[in-house]
């Protein structure tokens, strides 16, 4: 028809498609934001890990490798001497006690006879003084009476060690295995003095059975405190 706009099918004239745009899955946005802020929170929890093990790797390094240089009133023992974990211990009523239970504390052991005589009671009384004497780090202690004999403690001497608050393990140990662990000076016998044993079960010191309470004090405050990042109260 004579001007009419029209064009054929097809034909250059025709009205052109609108572009479309294939539109590809962008990063979200909050996932790009989220990542550093992830990044930064697991190395801030890196950085809080190693800051809390910090003080128990210094003071493990510091006690067992550099170990503490100074005077002490009781003889180091070194190389330390470690428990035997076959040592057959029993309680006063026979049963087997596993050496092993031992560790995990600082021990202060005294070494005496179930014929407790009048210098066996004072070093009994000693060694619960001493531990009482630590004050709140007394809870890191264990008091340990080894008897090397078949015997039995007078009730009244076991009265006092086992009293309530204050109270002792008593162990029995034949000698001959005990000699094999534990060693008094040249010259002296085992009954002759404390012998002390940190939470791994390595007897490192020896002091005199009637010591200088201040003074044997004094060793064991600072034995506490050089693994105080390691060792904690309680087994």
């Amino acid at each position: 028809m004579s001007g009419s706009n029209t064009s054929a099918p097809g034909s250059a004239a025709s009205t052109p498609e609108p572009l479309s745009f294939t539109v590809h899955n962008q990063p979200d946005p909050r996932g790009l934001a989220g990542a550093p802020q992830q990044r930064s929170g697991r190395l801030k929890m890196l950085l809080v890990l190693a800051l809390c093990a910090a003080p128990v790797i210094a003071s493990y390094f510091t006690f067992y490798v550099i170990k503490p240089q100074g005077s002490a009133y009781g003889e180091l023992i070194s190389p330390t001497v470690e428990l035997p974990g076959d040592l057959p211990l029993t309680d006063l009523q026979g049963k087997a006690v596993a050496a092993d239970s031992l560790r995990g504390q600082w021990l202060l052991v005294a070494v005496r006879p179930a014929a407790c005589d009048v210098a066996c009671e004072r070093q009994l009384f000693v060694q619960r003084q001493l531990r009482e004497m630590l004050g709140k780090e007394r809870a890191r202690v264990d008091k340990i009476w080894l008897i090397p004999d078949d015997g039995t403690p007078r009730a009244e001497v076991l009265s006092a060690v086992m009293q309530k608050g204050v109270e002792a393990t008593v162990l029995r140990v034949p000698q001959e295995r005990l000699a094999a662990w534990l060693k008094p000076a040249p010259g002296k016998a085992l009954t002759d003095h404390f012998y002390v044993v940190d939470p791994i079960g390595r007897w490192m010191l020896r002091a005199p059975a009637d010591p200088d309470p201040q003074k044997f004090k004094g060793d064991l405050s600072k034995l506490l405190k050089a693994s105080a990042g390691w060792d904690n109260p309680g087994r």
